[in-house]
């Protein structure tokens, strides 16, 4: 499987966005925060729901990429296009480390699901080269960190207009060689006036969420 991708911001206004979803077995991640509070500049309670205020988008912002599988070796890069000034992007860490709530921030994710099976897992991957990687045993149940990773090196490049950023993993350590996958591939940009927008392949529903089943429209 090898395949070009581009993905679409999330499209209407007034709607409403879903909470990340709590760590079951990490107490650091009870004060987690939803993350529709970015585009309020307030503290808010775990779970609650806000009502967005449309954002200005920027022009000719473009978030495309490619997608490869061969065997269980996985490989994506993301190449975010345009006119970065008004992003907030990470520089590089001189210590990248597995990271919690990295969707805070501008951050370039995706999701694999099992084929006929509820089970999936979140990859999140920081411009600072910070990482981390969820195991979900259904939609929003169970997350974990998946221990099965303990680093997650990838390369970033900054260019005159634009980011991009690039990951090469071996998927032996969760899943089998042979078995079909589906995709849904994801990207949470700051802007520098703090607002979010949410960007993914396709938005099934009337709220941003990422962990919808039938956005995971990629066939591997």
């Amino acid at each position: 499987m090898n395949q070009t991708f581009s993905l679409q911001p999330f499209p209407s206004a007034d709607t409403q966005l879903l909470p990340h979803p709590i760590l079951t077995d990490t107490p650091l991640l009870n004060k987690e925060r939803g993350r529709g509070e970015v585009l309020i500049n307030k503290e808010r309670s775990r779970g609650e729901v806000l009502n967005t205020t449309w954002y200005e988008p920027i022009p000719n912002l473009k978030i495309t990429g490619n997608i490869a599988r061969q065997a269980n070796q996985f490989t994506i890069h993301y190449a975010l296009l345009g006119d970065l000034k008004e992003i907030a992007i990470a520089t590089p860490s001189d210590t990248p480390a597995r990271k919690h709530e990295l969707w805070k921030d501008t951050c370039f994710e995706f999701f694999l699901g099992i084929k006929n099976s509820d089970r999936y897992w979140e990859f999140n991957l920081s411009p600072a080269g910070h990482w981390n990687v969820y195991r979900f045993d259904g939609y929003r149940q169970g997350m974990q960190e998946e221990i099965a990773f303990t680093i997650l090196p990838f390369h970033v490049q900054y260019l005159s207009d634009g980011f991009t950023l690039g990951l090469d993993v071996n998927l032996d350590k969760i899943i089998a060689a042979e078995q079909a996958l589906e995709i849904a591939i994801t990207t949470v940009i700051k802007h520098r006036n703090g607002e979010v927008s949410y960007w993914a392949l396709t938005h099934q529903g009337t709220e941003a969420d990422f962990h919808r089943r039938d956005s995971f429209i990629i066939a591997s």
